[in-house]
């Protein structure tokens, strides 16, 4: 019988956040990890299995085996690129100063 390992799967979504902790065997990849906690029925509306996933902030492939106490990461497409964030909040403060 495999070790298993306790990870949790994370995702910001739909206006919500879900956590979802899992215990898993140790050699688990990302992509099992994900299936294997259900995510994708707590976020019906958000297309997990194209999203791009990681641990602790690093993107890494589907095929990554999870270590003890990761925390797999689903990412959420960006609203903005955050230059052209930095350049809308610029040219909002500009116009307040004039």
């Amino acid at each position: 019988m495999d070790d298993l390992i306790a990870v949790e799967v994370v995702c910001i979504a739909e206006g919500k956040e879900v956590v979802i902790p899992v215990e898993v065997a140790s050699g688990t990849t990302i992509a099992e990890v994900v299936k294997l906690s259900g995510i994708k029925d707590a976020l019906p509306d958000f297309d997990v299995d194209s999203a791009p996933r990681g641990i602790f902030g690093q993107r890494r492939p589907d095929d990554w085996k999870v270590q003890e106490y990761d925390r797999v990461e689903i990412y959420s497409p960006l609203v903005y690129d955050p230059r052209e964030a930095r350049r809308r909040r610029a040219a909002s403060q500009k116009q307040k100063l004039t």
